[in-house]
């Protein structure tokens, strides 16, 4: 599977600005990429001003994540400050080129920035299913929490909550063990560090690739960002790391090497049962 990863600067709070941009930059990977990953909240930033950014399911952004998906003949992947039911969610999208798609909304709210105090956290795991792959999408302060990003065991069926085997969305995801992460992030630059880090920490101890995204630039409350988004296979080495400034990086990722390797090194089946509640 091609997988491409999409650094970039945002028009601070202008959804409609951020929207034209990724497709400028989207446009060009038509037909030479399976998989394109945005930043969180590519549309705004990491605003908390969700009562006024929010869209509804049916609203703009959705809709061009689909024809993006559409003219590219990818999958298209990022999050976005979404409205439900009176609620606001960090909504995570896996949109599929037939329109089909699977939300994950993050589970671990930024407490420092008190994104708590604006969205409601999701409860619910997914692996969405995409060209023969299983992909775990997860947002930004979801990394430093290795419990919720567990691939599970073969024999440990019971370790997500219950409740998580349908995202509740129009695509096919499913819980269980993942072949590839995704974790989308506006991460600031001061904790980079940690950002670099985590990532691999992920991919060692799931024994899966992780793709990790994240922003450049400074945003509207002045924190500045350094990028490091990159792409690091399952034994925690980077194929690819941007740092500094925009760019679009596209990989091939090979399922084959990684059930080989999962087999010489069949760590994941000795892993402790435990359910998460």
């Amino acid at each position: 599977m091609r997988l491409t990863i999409v650094q970039s600067e945002l028009a601070w709070e202008n959804a409609a600005a951020n929207r034209n941009m990724f497709a400028r930059k989207i446009a060009p990977l038509a037909g030479q990429t399976d998989l394109v990953v945005l930043p969180e909240m590519f549309t705004t930033g990491f605003s908390m001003n969700a009562s006024a950014l929010a869209e509804p399911m049916d609203g703009p952004t959705v809709q061009w994540m689909g024809e993006q998906a559409a003219k590219t003949g990818a999958a298209v992947t990022g999050s976005f400050i979404c409205t439900e039911n009176r609620q606001y969610f960090n909504r995570l999208i896996f949109m599929r080129p037939d329109g089909t798609y699977d939300l994950y909304d993050k589970r671990h709210l930024f407490t420092l920035a008190g994104e708590h105090e604006f969205y409601t956290p999701g409860n619910k795991q997914i692996v969405a299913d995409w060209m023969g792959w299983r992909i775990r999408p997860l947002v930004c302060y979801d990394l430093r929490f290795p419990v919720w990003s567990r691939n599970a065991a073969p024999h440990d069926s019971g370790n997500l909550p219950s409740g998580t085997t349908d995202s509740g969305a129009s695509g096919q995801a499913k819980t269980g063990s993942a072949d590839l992460y995704l974790y989308v992030a506006n991460w600031p630059g001061r904790r980079a560090h940690h950002w670099r880090t985590l990532l691999a920490a992920r991919a060692i101890e799931n024994q899966a690739f992780v793709a990790g995204v994240n922003i450049v630039g400074k945003d509207g409350n002045g924190y500045e960002y350094v990028g490091d988004s990159a792409i690091i296979d399952f034994s925690g080495q980077p194929f690819v790391q941007i740092s500094g400034q925009e760019g679009a990086h596209t990989t091939e990722l090979s399922l084959d090497s990684l059930r080989q390797y999962r087999q010489q090194l069949p760590f994941l089946q000795d892993g402790d049962v435990f359910q998460l509640r």
